[in-house]
This record gives structure tokens, sequence and C-alpha cells, in this order.
């Protein structure tokens, strides 16, 4: 991809500083890191770096005097570049781009299409993702539905930016949950054969438990009854598990995430896997036994304790079964491990923390995100859930009444680690309200301009063959700017995992572009003001398809033939931006509202 302007003016920067090395004029040893951003002003320039600051203390001057020699610099190498540089305090450089510039950044996405903003700074490496991994024991709820959003999210930007990504899903298919869940499908499976039976207090009480015991009562009959309640409780707990483990690659599905591995817990237990990591903890001195119990010393690598993991008795405890499981993991050969939990995993990451660092790696092989919880909200009061009680909405019904694009947005509009609010009647509305339906609706928007132009034999060109000298309005070069930004959202959003990075921008040029639409006519004929749909000038965020009074206002106007290709070349960037960015986050980019 052609360097864009942040990318010059960082160069810009460097040449400058190798400049005044080679003069003499300022004693700089080594060249720092040269980061530049926009300012928090616009006035201020289109660039801002600090790079006078972090010099400073190596040339013995004052970050302005640095800043000074700098300015001075850029404006004597670079005028072709630069209109203005200016120098702020304590030592800031802030730049500022001739207009005419920012028009490559238009060029750039049209030469790329859907892969501009791709890149390759992930070189290849490979990363395993394990993301959802809810147990076996009931159907995804909203906050499973979060995880999946933000898993998918992550991997689909990290792919964008050249990493190997490997989805995966842990299937918690063995210890107390799958115990519990074979007493209760077996209690409610001998009342529905007619039988009495004590259901467990600590049980699952949901429907849906009813609703797995008639399916097996259906392919079991009464036989499960001939056999010892130890027995039958496990088979029932084989058969739902597999049941419910069914339903939730169905909704997963539907939602547009996939998995390329299911990896199942029992398979540790049964390949003799953790034991064979136990073993390698003994024998690097990281197990010691006290008291007839086996404790993995994991405060050596920073856990605030030693933990069991196997007890008196023999049987392993689930942090054994963990560290075989990350042990299995970077056997694979994975250059990092992400894993996706609730918050309420917080204490257990210095655990596997001090895991991947007993087998000889890195800590940092292994990154943690949290997700916080979800409260469901319906036209803003609370719906209650309560998992253990059965009384949850599922993540199939969630879908069902607000569909998978309004669920996923929803899902990555804020950080991981906060609480996040859904509410399902926001998520339906069709209006400026609606988050999703805003960023959509400029897609569409722009699609229906395109379709009304063609019907009106106006021809859509390509940006190098328009005047881009008339692109001047600050709105418009606010939207270059805008555009010019969306490849490093998407490698921040990626390097740091964080998807909501993308989403706040989105909206933000959604915000732009549906401004600059309602105020500046792009196509010459009147013929189709006020009509909704494929009007060149609706505006239904705010009128329900009737003409605004601006909108009524601007059909007068006569605009040139060069204006509106030069518009429509620059929309037409926009368009493909807001494309590139929805698909990324699974998200549905329609030509029709």
């Amino acid at each position: 991809m052609e360097a864009l302007l942040q990318n010059q003016v960082i160069e810009a920067i460097s040449v400058a500083l190798g400049k005044v090395k080679e003069s003499g004029e300022l004693s700089i040893a080594t060249i720092p890191s040269i980061f530049v951003e926009p300012p928090k002003r616009p006035e201020w320039g289109d660039f801002s770096s600090n790079v006078a600051m972090t010099l400073a203390s190596q040339v013995r001057q004052s970050p302005l005097k640095v800043a000074g020699v700098l300015a001075t610099g850029l404006r004597a190498q670079f005028p072709e570049l630069f209109v203005r540089v200016d120098v702020a305090p304590p030592g800031f450089l802030n730049l500022t781009l001739h207009p005419i510039r920012w028009m490559q950044v238009l060029q750039t996405i049209q030469d790329n299409g859907s892969s501009f903003g791709v890149s390759s700074i992930g070189k290849g490496k490979r990363i395993l993702l394990e993301f959802v991994s809810a147990n076996p024991t009931g159907p995804l709820h909203v906050g499973h539905g979060r995880g999946a959003a933000l898993g998918q999210a992550i991997a689909t930007l990290l792919e964008a930016v050249g990493f190997t990504v490997s989805r995966e899903y842990y299937i918690n298919d063995a210890g107390r949950q799958l115990q519990l869940l074979g007493r209760s499908v077996y209690a409610r499976y001998r009342e529905h054969c007619g039988e009495s039976s004590t259901f467990p207090e600590d049980g699952y009480h949901g429907d849906y438990i009813k609703t797995v015991a008639e399916s097996v009562a259906r392919t079991h009959g009464r036989a499960l009854l001939d056999s010892p309640s130890d027995v039958a409780e496990t088979r029932c707990a084989q058969l739902a598990s597999q049941i419910l483990l069914d339903r939730i690659k169905e909704d997963l599905v539907t939602f547009g995430v996939d998995f390329e591995t299911w990896f199942s817990e029992t398979s540790l237990h049964s390949k003799g896997l953790i034991q064979q990591a136990l073993d390698e903890l003994r024998q690097k001195g990281l197990l010691t036994q006290e008291e007839g119990a086996w404790w993995f010393r994991s405060s050596q690598f920073g856990d605030e304790k030693d933990r069991v993991v196997q007890k008196q008795d023999g049987s392993y405890t689930y942090l054994a079964a963990d560290i075989a499981y990350h042990r299995q993991k970077l056997e694979r050969g994975f250059d990092t491990l992400i894993n996706i939990w609730g918050a309420d995993h917080h204490g257990y990451i210095p655990r596997m923390e001090a895991t991947v660092q007993a087998f000889g790696y890195a800590k940092e092989t292994l990154r943690i995100v949290l997700v916080q919880m979800v409260s469901l909200l319906r036209g803003g009061e609370k719906v209650e859930m309560s998992k253990r009680a059965g009384e949850f909405v599922t993540l199939r019904e969630v879908l069902e009444e607000v569909g998978s694009d309004a669920a996923k947005f929803f899902f990555l509009m804020r950080r991981a680690d906060t609480h996040l609010d859904f509410d399902l009647e926001l998520a339906k509305q069709q209006s400026s309200d609606n988050p999703v339906y805003y960023v959509q609706y400029a897609h569409a928007r722009l699609a229906s301009l395109f379709r009304v132009a063609q019907e009106r034999q106006v021809n859509l060109p390509a940006i190098q063959d328009v005047e881009q000298t008339l692109l001047v309005q600050d709105e418009e070069l606010g939207l270059i700017k805008t555009l010019s930004q969306y490849p490093f959202v998407v490698e921040v959003s990626a390097t740091a995992l964080e998807p909501h990075r993308l989403t706040f921008y989105l909206q933000e040029l959604a915000a732009q572009l549906h401004a600059y639409y309602n105020k500046n006519r792009v196509l010459p004929s009147v013929e189709s003001v006020g009509k909704t749909g494929d009007a060149g000038r609706s505006n239904e965020l705010e009128s329900n398809g009737k003409a605004s009074e601006l909108e009524q206002e601007h059909a007068y106007e006569c605009i040139q033939p060069a204006l509106t290709a030069a518009r429509l070349a620059l929309l037409r960037q926009v368009q493909t931006v807001i494309c590139n960015g929805l698909t990324l986050l699974g998200i549905s980019a329609p030509e029709k509202m």
C-alpha cells in the first residue's frame, strides 16, 4: 500500500533529525522513535509530535529549543509537504499539510478498495485465540454473546494486520458441573417417565433441562430406569452435554462466529495429558507435596501463593486440567495465546501466567482479555437474569429479536472490561439513536446516491479524473482526514485487542457523512427530492422521507458537473471505508435499508 500521509510526516521528521545531527546543530547520539497523531484541537494543525520533548534530555536543550530547530528544518526542507510548522509549549511540533496532499488518501483508498486498512505488521505470527468456551450445561446467554462477538472481531482484526489466527473453543465436559447436569436431567427424565424423583437443590432449574430430558426419553425410552442411578446420571450427563453443545454450535453459526478447533477437556484425562504436565513440573522442581497433596509452586512466577493441583485422594483440581491444556497449546507452536474470559476469572490470571513461565515461555506469551457482564434492558428497564434459576434470556432469543448485526455492534460498543447495558428496544429502532442503524444507514445512503446518479446518467468518476482542488470545504477535508485514520484504527484495534475503537471510529465517520450530506448538494437534478430510499437528497433519519426545509432550499441550487464529480469520488471512498470497517466487525454493509 502506498505510504500514508502519517508515514510521510514521520519520514520528514526523521530526515530533519538526520540533518541536524549531521550538522551538529543538535548533539544527537540516537534518533528516538517518532510518533505523530492528530492534535486535540483541529486549529492546531493536522499532526502533532512530541519528538522534541523525547529528545530534549539527550541533547541537553529545552524541548522548545529542540522543537524550534526541527521546525526550521522542516519548513526549509519540505515546503511542498507542510503549509505551516508551529511550535507549542512545552515542545510540541504542530504540522499542517497542504490541502492537496490529503487527496492522496482518496487515491490510496480507491487503489486498495476492500484491502484498504489491511497490513502485514503481524508477519504471519501464529496466534491461538480461545473464546466463549461456555460449559455445555445450558444455552448461551447474552454474556456469552458478548464474548463471542469480541473474539470473532479480534480474530478478524488480527488477520487483517497480518497475523495467522486459529479460533478454539474449550469444551468443559468434565468435572462437577457435568455431574450436576446429569443429576438434573435424570431427575426430570424420571418425572417424564412418571417416576418419583428428588431434584438436586444445586442443580440446573431451567425449562431447557425438561426439554433435554424429554429428548433423552424419546431416544432411550425407559431404559435408563433399569440402570443404577449413578450410571444413569453419568449417561444423562453425556447425552445432555452433547445436545446442549449442538445447540451452542447452532447459535454460534447463526451469530456468524466460527471455530477451527473444538477442544474437549475430557481428552486431557483420557490421554493422560494432565499427569504428563504434572510430571514435567515435578521434574522441574515446581511441584511440592504437603500432607499428601501436590502443590504447584506458582508463587515463584508472581502468583500470590502456591496452588493445589492434585488432592490427597489423587483427584485433580480444575487448575491441573488448565495447566495441561495450556501446556498442550504451547506444544502446538503458537507464538501467542489469547484467552477471552469472564471478568470473574480475574484472580485466575496469575496462575496461568505462572503456568506458561513454568514451561519455559515468557509471561507475555499469554494475553488475557476480561469481559464484563451485560445488563439486558428493555426500554430502559432492566431484564432480570439468573442462570441457576433458569430465568435468563438466551443469545438465541436476542438474535431472533434484534438480529446478528445489531447484537454484534452493541456487544462491541464498549471496552470489554467495562459493564455493558444492552437495550433491546434501542437495538431495533430505525433512527439516529441506534448506533448500528446510524452506521449502516450511512452506507446504504451512499449506495442510494450512486444508484440515483446512474439512473440520471451521471458518471461515477475515478478520483484521478476529477478536479480534486474543488474539495475545499472544511467538512470535505474533515472527511478525508478521518478516512486517513482508518488503517491506524484497525492496527491499534487489533494489537490492543480492542474492537470498540473501530465501532467508535465508524460512528464518528457516519456522523461526519450525514452532516456533510445534509448540508451539501451532490447531484444536479432535483426530480427525486423528498423521496425516501433513492432520493438524491433524502433525509430519512430526521424527517421520515419528507424533504426538510434545508433540502428544499438546496434543491434549487445549481451545482457544476465538475463539483458533482469530485463529491461523488469523495463519497465513494467514504462508502468503501464504512464497508471495510463493518466487514471487519462481522456486520453487513447493506445497499438498502
